[in-house]
């Protein structure tokens, strides 16, 4: 009876400390981004954009999410400012479907790629101190409508020097864009209980492999890559969902 007894005592033990990896995480994301975020290159962007695999990536390992994917092609930070009216409704919009104080709202942003550009997309092109500032307009603004909210902002992925559609982007673009990733981290820093670096390494995974992973886009100043092919977007979503995993956990065990 006495060794019965201590091995009910140990495996109730092991049943309460069972580790946190071990339960199912439920969480609800808003994607905020660009024509990359969006998937307008895709012929079904609800299955095959960057959110969609991120989820899909979530949802295989151990996580119970729900999202709503408020990517807009061609769009910058200045279009998501709450001030302009433009861009910031349909996300608050979509946040207020999934806020429970119960259920963590995790924003997932990569935004950075418009901004960049030389001449073309609106704000362009946007300086990394105004990046910056865009940013921390935005990210105050959801903290104060979603005070328990997370925010995970992606470093922006890289593109060809010379990408050239109906904007301008080429490599003084690309060169602005590596400014951005020292602002991201400076924005972590002022808002450390919140907002967390998330991905930083689709840059050098699609500049080391862009002839598979992105499409080849006939552009003003020849052949460009910069969206994410169906294997790009599917990397793409795994690298996000990796970042968004890493900090939802850490922010769920300073809670």
């Amino acid at each position: 009876m006495k060794r019965i007894t201590f091995g009910l005592l140990v495996l109730l033990s092991v049943v309460l400390n069972l580790p946190a990896e071990n339960h199912v995480k439920k969480f609800n994301i808003v994607f905020i981004g660009n024509s990359i975020t969006e998937g307008s290159n895709f012929k079904d962007p609800s299955s095959q954009a960057p959110p969609a695999t991120t989820v899909n990536y979530l949802n295989e390992h151990n996580c119970e999410v729900q999202f709503a994917n408020c990517g807009v092609s061609g769009s910058t930070t200045v279009d998501f400012l709450p001030s302009t009216h433009k861009l910031f409704p349909k996300v608050a919009a979509a946040a207020d479907s999934f806020y429970q104080k119960e259920l963590t709202l995790v924003f997932s942003i990569k935004l950075g790629t418009n901004d960049s550009a030389i001449k073309g997309p609106n704000g362009s092109p946007v300086s990394p101190e105004d990046y910056k500032k865009n940013l921390l307009v935005i990210f105050d603004s959801l903290i104060s409508r979603y005070p328990n909210c997370l925010i995970v902002l992606h470093c922006p992925t890289w593109y060809s020097p010379n990408t050239h559609n109906s904007s301008l982007y080429m490599a003084e673009g690309l060169a602005r864009l590596q400014r951005y990733v020292p602002q991201i981290i400076a924005i972590s820093k002022m808002r450390p209980s919140q907002v967390f670096v998330g991905d930083r390494k689709a840059y050098n995974f699609f500049k080391n492999n862009y002839k598979q992973y992105l499409r080849a886009e006939n552009g003003n100043s020849g052949t460009f890559y910069l969206h994410p092919n169906v294997l790009g977007a599917e990397k793409l979503g795994a690298l996000w969902a990796i970042a968004i995993l890493k900090q939802f956990n850490q922010y769920i065990a300073h809670q």
